[in-house]
């Protein structure tokens, strides 16, 4: 099982138990952190690739040590004018060991719940924008919506999601 993850502007191919440098992320060694940004995951079944990335999925990594990296000499130089400027730079870098890759189907409880609510606000804004739509009806019976209609379909989804939020 393997996957590709995405962090400081560079995409990285993991699997458990890799340890990889990385562009400085925060914390301490010790500490575990979640990589959200997965790109592609293989669970030997097959690959899955996002678009751009696979909602749920993220792997888990400890943090090993906060470093510096190799130090990179800037030096510039025009001829015959008596212009030398030399500059130095030693990037952050953190090493991580890689603990654990999930995906979206052993994610936790609390995103189904998000899910659930996600569904409920889309089946009432689909009512909603069905009575008011004006198009053709397809091969199953169901009325496509045209322009204004999608619209209002998505604002009164907002609204539910936000009075869900509030908890009324």
């Amino acid at each position: 099982m393997y996957a590709v993850v995405k962090t400081g502007g560079k995409q990285y191919r993991v699997a458990k138990n890799d340890v990889l440098t990385v562009e400085k992320l925060e914390g301490d060694a010790g500490t575990t952190i979640e990589l959200d940004n997965v790109l592609a995951m293989d669970d030997g079944k097959g690959l899955t690739v996002g678009a751009p990335s696979l909602p749920g999925a993220h792997v888990t990594a400890e943090v090993l040590e906060q470093k510096k990296g190799d130090k990179v000499v800037i030096f510039k130089k025009k001829r015959r004018k008596n212009y030398r400027r030399t500059r130095g730079h030693r990037q952050q870098l953190t090493v991580i060991r890689v603990t654990d890759i999930l995906s979206s189907a052993r994610k936790a409880s609390a995103q189904k719940t998000k899910d659930a609510v996600t569904k409920d606000t889309k089946a009432a804004s689909a009512k909603k924008g069905a009575s008011k739509t004006k198009g053709k009806a397809n091969a199953k019976g169901k009325v496509k919506a045209k322009g204004k209609a999608k619209a209002a379909g998505k604002s009164v989804a907002k609204k539910a999601a936000k009075k869900v939020a509030k908890g009324k």
